[in-house]
Order: C-alpha cells, then sequence, then structure tokens
C-alpha cells in the first residue's frame, strides 16, 4: 500500500464516480479503477459498490475513507513543517519545568518568547524534578527550568542561574508560628511536614536531607502529596507545615502566609538547564536569552 493508494481511493470516495475522480487526479480512468481494487485486495475489504450509475461507499468504505482523510491531511501537515523547517519558518521547542518553581519567572519569558518568535511552536511539560533530568539526557526536551540547592551539581546537565531564594515556610494563617517574623530552622523539626510524594519526587527529599543536616534532626512527614497544589491545600487544612521559596506565593494569595527560614545558609538556585551533550536550536538559544531578560527584571519579595 502506497500514499497514491489512499489518493486514489479519497478522490473516488469524495467524488463517488470514476470518471470524475480520475479527471480530477490527472490518471486514465482504468488505471485508476484497478489502483483501488489492488487496495481493496490488500486490506480484503470491499470499499466501494460499484453499478453503471457510479459507485458508493460501503459502511467499511465510509469508515475507511474518514480514517484516510485524517491520515493523508497529518501527512500534508509533516510534509509542509519539514519544508518550513528548511526555510526557518518553522521551530518546535520542547521545554519542561517544575509549576511551582517556575512561577514566577516562566510566564513572562513565554509571552517574551512566543512575542518574538512568532514562527516556533513552544511545547510544555509539566514533570517532577527526576523526570526533567532524564528527559533531558534523552533529548526528548532541550530545556528545563529546574531548581537545585546551593553548590549541587548533576551529572550531564548545564545548569545557568537565573534566581536565588531563600527558604521560607508555608504556614495556615491560624498555625502559632504566623504571629512569628521568622523561623529558625532548629524550630521546624518538631512540626509535621507536608512533602512530596517519595516516588515521583525524591530530589524534595535529597534536598531536605541537606538543608536539616547540620542540625541533625528533620521534621516528620505528616503526608506526601502528588503535587504542588495538594501539598498547599493540606497546608491551609492545618495538616501541617511545607518547608518552599517565597514565590509559593503567588500560588495561594492570601490564603497562607509565608515566613523566612533561618539559621541555614541553604538557597534554592532556579534556572534553565540542557544536556552537557545535547543540541541547543537557535530557538533555544534565543529562549534562554529571554529567560535571562526577563528574570533579571522581575524582583520577588523575600516574606
Amino acid at each position: 500500500m502506497e500514499l497514491r493508494h489512499l489518493r486514489y481511493f479519497l478522490a473516488v470516495g469524495e467524488a463517488s464516480n470514476f470518471t470524475k475522480a480520475a479527471a480530477q487526479l490527472r490518471v486514465a480512468q482504468p488505471a485508476l479503477s484497478r489502483q483501488v481494487r489492488d487496495l481493496e485486495d490488500e486490506i480484503g475489504v470491499e470499499l466501494l459498490r460499484r453499478s453503471p450509475r457510479g459507485v458508493r461507499l460501503t459502511a467499511e468504505g465510509r469508515l475507511f475513507l474518514e480514517e484516510v482523510r485524517q491520515l493523508l491531511k497529518r501527512t500534508d501537515e509533516s510534509v509542509e513543517k519539514v519544508r518550513a523547517l528548511v526555510r526557518g519558518e518553522y521551530v518546535e521547542l520542547r521545554i519542561g519545568y517544575a509549576p511551582a518553581l517556575a512561577v514566577e519567572i516562566l510566564p513572562p519569558g513565554i509571552a517574551a518568547f512566543r512575542k518574538s518568535e512568532r514562527h516556533a511552536e513552544l511545547l510544555l511539560y509539566d514533570l517532577s524534578g527526576d523526570e526533567l533530568i532524564t528527559r533531558l539526557r534523552n533529548g526528548t526536551l532541550e530545556l528545563a527550568i529546574i531548581s537545585q540547592l546551593n553548590g549541587v551539581q548533576t551529572a550531564g546537565i548545564e545548569f545557568e542561574l537565573l534566581r536565588t531564594y531563600p527558604l521560607c515556610v508555608a504556614l495556615a494563617s491560624t498555625h502559632p508560628f504566623a504571629r512569628l517574623k521568622s523561623l529558625p530552622l532548629q524550630k521546624l523539626t518538631a512540626e509535621p511536614l507536608i512533602g512530596l510524594a517519595r516516588k515521583e519526587y525524591p530530589d524534595y527529599y535529597r534536598n531536605l536531607d541537606r538543608v536539616f543536616a547540620p542540625i541533625g534532626a528533620k521534621p516528620p512527614i505528616a503526608a506526601e502529596c502528588d503535587a504542588t497544589s495538594s501539598q498547599l491545600i493540606e497546608v491551609e487544612a492545618g495538616r501541617g507545615i511545607a518547608l518552599c521559596i517565597p514565590s509559593f506565593k503567588l500560588l495561594t494569595s492570601k490564603r497562607l502566609v509565608y515566613r523566612p527560614v533561618t539559621g541555614t545558609t541553604e538557597l534554592l538556585s532556579i534556572g534553565i538547564a540542557r544536556a552537557t551533550k545535547g543540541d541547543v536550536t537557535p530557538a533555544g538559544e534565543k529562549f534562554r536569552e529571554i529567560m535571562r531578560q526577563t528574570s533579571a527584571a522581575r524582583e520577588m519579595p523575600n516574606r
């Protein structure tokens, strides 16, 4: 089966007439009839009922016609995309991100990129930290907005710093700690902590270990959530507190309060990452440049 067989069948099915279809395709009618018959023989299904007055689709033919129409449309679009890519008129850029960490810096960057590069198609993927690293390494993502604690390096990943945040704690407004202006790290060790699911977010627990290692104690985990949104809902419900960064307040408005953590020098760095051995397209380089500019232009109060 070749694409021409499908195009011939589509023309006959839509015209309900071999003569009209042959004229549209500019092929001889006997040749067209033979090609459609070959298609039917190959798939083992009668697609057309022939009569002196013309042809009509069988039930199987109607179904196949719709499938062929979609297939040929997708084929034509793919060919045009490749041709546009050669002409420099089409780019597909795949970017990964973690929503809660990128909430402040990513939206303005995306808006500026789309305004600047109107021919580019930007595809976004909401993933956990480990998934972002895996997809950068295997090439299914070109770039990713990721986080890392200060001084931590990830093998095979080139990280460019965009913003640095101090650690803070998210609290329900009714929590006793909400009356305090700041919270010592030691004071958090007795509080139930709302964390993320260990299987999907192992990097969260690696960071947690590093933060609390100097004082030799960690808060008990009260719940493991599948996403940051669930984590913050649990905090608001009074089940515990969450260790986070100040930009989280953009997700919750005034429903929660945020207090800076003292007694630690750890900072969470948000940046744009690529695979060390991976290729970055011109569109990817443009995206990196725009992210540098938009991130530097925005500042977030750290309280």
